[in-house]
Formats: C-alpha cells, sequence, structure tokens
C-alpha cells in the first residue's frame, strides 16, 4: 500500500513539474518580515526560473539580497512553489558591512484576474561580519505584475506557421538564380 501510494505522489509531482510555472514575467512589491520591511523585484528568466531582487531595512540594518529561484507548479499554473539560492550584503549598526549566502522556499499564487502575486516564503541565511552567524526569517510578499506573460495563439494549421514557411521557400534559391543579376 505505502509503495502504491508512493509511486502515485512521484508520478503526479512529474507531470505537474512539466508545465509552465509562472503567470507573468516581470512583479515588483512589499516584503514584510517579523523585524524588517523591504522591497522585492522578481524577473522571469524562463519557464521556471526567476530572479529575484529584495532590498530590505530593519532597526540595526539594511541588505540587499539576490536570489535565483526555481518554480514548480502545484494546482496548476497560478499557485506554485519555489526554492532557491542567493547571496546578500548589507550594513549593520555596529560592525559595519556584512554579507552571506541565502537559500528560500516558499509557495505562490497569481491571483485570478488582478494583477497581484501573493506569496510566503522561509529563507535562511548565514553571514559573515555579523552578530549572528545564522538567520531564519519568514516572510509574505505582496507583488504587482508589471508585465504579464504573453499568451501564445493557437493556430488551426498543425505543421507549423503556414506564413514562416513560405518565407523559407522565398528566400531559398533556386536552381536559375546565378543567371539573375546580383545587386552590389
Amino acid at each position: 500500500m505505502i509503495k502504491k501510494l508512493l509511486v502515485i505522489g512521484c508520478l503526479t509531482c512529474g507531470v505537474s513539474m512539466t508545465g509552465m510555472a509562472q503567470k507573468y514575467r516581470t512583479a515588483a512589491g512589499v516584503r514584510i518580515e517579523s523585524d524588517r520591511f523591504g522591497v522585492t523585484v522578481q524577473q522571469k528568466l524562463h519557464d521556471q526560473g526567476t530572479l529575484e531582487g529584495i532590498a530590505s531595512v530593519g532597526s540595526r540594518e539594511y541588505s540587499l539580497t539576490g536570489l535565483y529561484e526555481w518554480h514548480f507548479p502545484m494546482l496548476g499554473k497560478r499557485f506554485n512553489y519555489y526554492l532557491g539560492a542567493g547571496a546578500h550584503i548589507g550594513n549593520l549598526k555596529d560592525n559595519g558591512v556584512f554579507t552571506g549566502g541565502d537559500g528560500i522556499l516558499g509557495i505562490e499564487y497569481k491571483v485570478n484576474g488582478l494583477p497581484f502575486l501573493l506569496s510566503a516564503d522561509i529563507k535562511p541565511a548565514f553571514h559573515i561580519n555579523h552578530e549572528d552567524w545564522i538567520q531564519l526569517s519568514s516572510g509574505i510578499s505582496v507583488r504587482y505584475v508589471l508585465v504579464k506573460e504573453e499568451k501564445v495563439k493557437k493556430s488551426l494549421w498543425p505543421f507549423g506557421k503556414q506564413n514562416d514557411s513560405k518565407k523559407k521557400q522565398a528566400d531559398k534559391p533556386g536552381i536559375f538564380d546565378i543567371f539573375k543579376k546580383q545587386d552590389d
């Protein structure tokens, strides 16, 4: 029984990971953590990958974080989970400049019919030249979709684009083209 459930679970995850995960190209908004407030920008790089930048301010520090995230659909293209890694640099009030590495694991929902993304995540980080060597933070983000995903129009012609095939045929040199006058 357990083996059957494990196989079904693996097949379901495998099928759900093959589709595109995001319904947007660029989104920006706010990120709220327990002790920090920030601004976040996400840019889609390819079907399942985004680059996210976070600028955050706390009572004793401010930092900039860059993350690469992989998105995987859970219940369609609008609801997905993501995981990623990146690095940060910041300034601590008493210690000065600090750097470090970050990880991220979260869920994201594109609100149907509205240009908003809602996400919640946990973001572990390790620091160099900071009072805390390791930090585990969680946050929620609300982003506004600045650039929507382009919709691909489906054609009734099943063998590729008709216009492209005619154009390619016109670009191919023919047998008698050697006798044509060429422009110099």
